[in-house]
């Protein structure tokens, strides 16, 4: 079992003495994974990494790295590598000197410093750009500069808060690449703060879903995608349809129109009021006859999105509920107004309590 780095045993955070923007916050970090704060504006993830770094103070509970209690600790001396959105750098300085500047204030040998400047500057894929300043970079080298400088003295924990936000689509992808491979060669501890759902699923060992202060749901991407804990984290991570129930039996539920097999939680009755959530994606689209929970579905609009084909159609009573059609059937596109039979697999349902 991988060994625990950090641990937040209740902690909460309130500005005001009355609202908490973390409350009662119990996570435990391990060694070497890649944890992702997921959630919307206001939701803690960034209070968190904060409280985590030191730049914020727990009203209650407590933080500790490697079995030392740390939130009494002032951030220069965590020993903790922190990046920001804002990169952070020093414009005064140069490359090599920014990255220096962690390691000359903890006294390294003059020699040593240079060693690792290089080094650090090889593993961002900046070699011969010591000598510029940072205005120098395009915003994505910045980017590169800033997450050396807080590996550059190995500490055992890198905070990353949003530090891909400002760049645009195809350099956020190439430098979440980068950050894959450099923690992949390390094995350091990276925690990672994003509003964005696909850079948490391509990044993350674990996500960590915030809403209103709390974490709604901790698991590898595949769980918290597949088998979402509550309606929030259905919602907030990938597209999902999401349908009014009520229960008819064990196996099957009313919607607004006709009734749908499913594979119901424990503790629901017939007539209770339920929420189902199914991904475009598991649609079945041009379904046999016989196919699980096949329906006469008119197609309302179809959108052209490179990759797939997003299908607005009426379903169940409704004119929202939304289908993908992948790339490779890009020559049987329907067209808006047609009709499809589609169906959806069991497994593609989640029924939640209303």
């Amino acid at each position: 079992m991988t060994a625990t780095l950090v641990r937040f045993d209740g902690v909460s955070k309130s500005y005001d003495g009355r609202t908490r923007v973390v409350a009662e916050l119990d996570l435990e970090i391990r060694r070497g994974e890649f944890l992702t704060l997921l959630g919307p504006s206001g939701s803690g993830k960034t209070t968190t990494l904060m409280m985590l770094a030191g730049f914020e103070d727990p009203t209650a509970g407590s933080i500790t790295l490697e079995g030392a209690r740390i939130d009494t600790v002032p951030p220069h001396r965590r020993n903790i590598g922190v990046v920001f959105q804002n990169y952070a750098l020093f414009p005064h300085l140069s490359v090599a000197e920014n990255l220096a500047f962690p390691l000359s204030i903890r006294r390294v040998p003059r020699a040593e410093i240079g060693r690792r400047v290089a080094a650090a500057l090889s593993m961002v894929r900046l070699p011969g750009l010591g000598g510029r300043r940072p205005q120098q970079l395009s915003g994505g080298q910045q980017q590169r500069v800033a997450l050396a400088r807080a590996l550059i003295f190995n500490p055992p924990l890198v905070l990353l808060d949003e530090p891909l936000g400002a760049l645009d689509k195809q350099l956020r992808e190439e430098l979440q690449a980068e950050i894959r491979r450099i923690h992949a060669e390390l094995g350091v501890t990276m925690v990672y703060v994003t509003h964005d759902q696909s850079e948490a699923l391509t990044l993350s060992d674990r996500i960590a879903v915030f809403d209103q202060g709390r974490i709604q749901q901790l698991g590898t991407a595949q769980a918290v995608y597949e088998t979402p804990a509550n309606p929030f984290v259905a919602g907030f991570i990938g597209e999902n349809n999401r349908l009014p129930a009520t229960v008819l039996d064990a196996t099957r539920l009313r919607l607004a129109e006709g009734s749908m097999l499913a594979t119901l939680p424990h503790g629901l009755q017939a007539g209770a009021a339920a929420l189902v959530s199914i991904r475009p994606e598991r649609v079945l689209l041009e379904a046999a006859e016989a196919a699980p929970n096949a329906a006469a579905a008119r197609v309302e609009e179809v959108v052209y999105l490179g990759d797939h084909c997003r299908l607005r159609m009426a379903w169940a009573g409704r004119t929202d509920f939304f289908a993908k059609l992948p790339r490779q059937q890009a020559g049987q596109v329907p067209q808006a107004g047609t009709t499809l039979r589609i169906a959806i697999p069991e497994a593609a349902i989640i029924v939640f309590p209303a």
